[in-house]
């Protein structure tokens, strides 16, 4: 057999010149003119295909998805709490979570292109740690070619319901790679003591802390100081994601400019999800001040919410549109957030392999049909082919 186990032909990295990726144990080992590869053991005709790293999928639940389930209409009361309710009331009733239902999520993520993913998982004192079981069994049928990582998540919230941090806990100690929280200020009532006990926790445990922060303006910006104050006193410069994080385009351009620049300097990142009707976090804005941005799906057809496709792309799309980026340059800096600089997002699962189009980065790509990086952003075409870890996951 030969030593290489997969060659892609003529294909056009970034919309580059043809050529040809050699694969082997997982790694692209050499990229070289098209029609010059060694033999392999498998050869994928590439037809002069744009190719792009695998999509990673920064802010994900795929514990809660109903995709494949008969269609559920959406009802209960709306707000974070009234959907918080809505889906404890019937969560038992559709299985959720439960392997078949993550199982047929995360290949709807793949057939789009995903390769990587920083999935949210419920932790609370109905479920306890069966989420994270759940979710985790599922990614292992993928046996390594899916790079997945975990956030022990308090969708109920964190000292409202007494337990819950001796949960994170639990849930850190068993292997989740982040601990999470969501808006200490409005959903708990006390900022101080919910971020305290979880960014206690993930420094003692030496995982991440990735925070869903909803609250807007000056209340949202007020929780981020204190978040970042946190940040430095417990030593998790780098290890800390704010999630939605709506106050930062709420805010005058002083004070943005401010708030980001403290982010950068403590390795602060963000993720979005590009919501529908909110004003858009400035990607440029972000760039300069060094924070990190990724991009997510959130729910995909849960009990919040019936809408979502598993396309982070789609996500690209909609952050662009809606935020005015018509340029070349930014069009394409959206799609390096949502594949090769979104490693960033599931860097601990990768153990440091760069996720790009080069020798020695992870096999991990996908392939459209489009003229350039730009064309495949503003007309999400389907994904022929998906590739993670060196193994072909999609093809059509």
């Amino acid at each position: 057999m030969s030593d290489t186990d997969l060659v892609i032909s003529d294909v056009r990295p970034w919309g580059g010149e043809p050529r040809d990726l050699v694969v082997s144990g997982g790694t692209i080992t050499d990229v070289v003119p098209a029609g010059t590869a060694p033999t392999a053991a498998r050869v994928v005709d590439g037809r002069g295909r744009l190719a792009l790293p695998g999509v990673v999928n920064a802010h994900a639940h795929v514990d809660k998805s109903w995709w494949g389930l008969p269609w559920q209409s959406w009802d209960g009361e709306p707000g974070v709490a009234g959907r918080i309710a809505h889906e404890r009331a019937r969560r038992d009733e559709l299985g959720i979570p439960g392997v078949g239902a993550t199982s047929r999520v995360l290949a709807e993520m793949v057939r789009h292109g995903t390769t990587a993913i920083r999935t949210h998982v419920d932790v609370d004192l109905g479920l306890g740690l069966r989420g994270l079981e759940v979710v985790q069994e599922a990614a292992a049928a993928y046996d390594g070619a899916l790079t997945l990582e975990t956030v022990a998540f308090p969708q109920d919230g964190v000292l409202r319901r007494p337990g819950v941090l001796e949960l994170l806990d639990r849930a850190a100690a068993a292997g989740a790679d982040h601990v999470g929280g969501l808006d200490p200020a409005s959903i708990d009532r006390d900022p101080v003591g919910q971020l305290d006990g979880v960014l206690e926790i993930a420094a003692r445990h030496g995982c991440g802390a990735d925070l869903h922060l909803h609250d807007p303006a000056e209340l949202g910006a007020f929780t981020i100081e204190l978040l970042l104050e946190r940040v430095s006193s417990y030593g998790l410069q780098g290890r800390v994601t704010i999630a939605h994080g709506f106050a930062v385009a709420d805010l005058d351009a002083v004070r943005r400019r401010d708030l980001l620049q403290a982010m950068g300097e403590l390795g602060v990142s963000m993720t979005t999800v590009a919501p529908v009707g909110r004003p858009q976090l400035p990607v440029a804005e972000l760039d300069a001040a060094g924070v990190a941005l990724g991009l997510g799906t959130d729910g995909i057809r849960d009990l919040w919410s019936p809408y979502g496709t598993g396309d982070t792309l789609h996500t690209g799309w909609q952050l662009a549109r809606a935020g005015g980026l018509v340029r070349d340059d930014d069009l394409t800096r959206v799609v390096e957030l949502a594949t090769r600089d979104g490693a960033r997002f599931v860097q601990r699962a990768l153990g440091g392999v760069p996720l790009d189009l080069v020798p020695g980065g992870r096999a991990d790509l996908v392939l459209l049909d489009a003229e350039n990086v730009m064309d495949a952003l503003v007309r999400l075409p389907a994904r022929s082919l998906v590739v993670g870890g060196g193994r072909v996951l999609h093809e059509s």
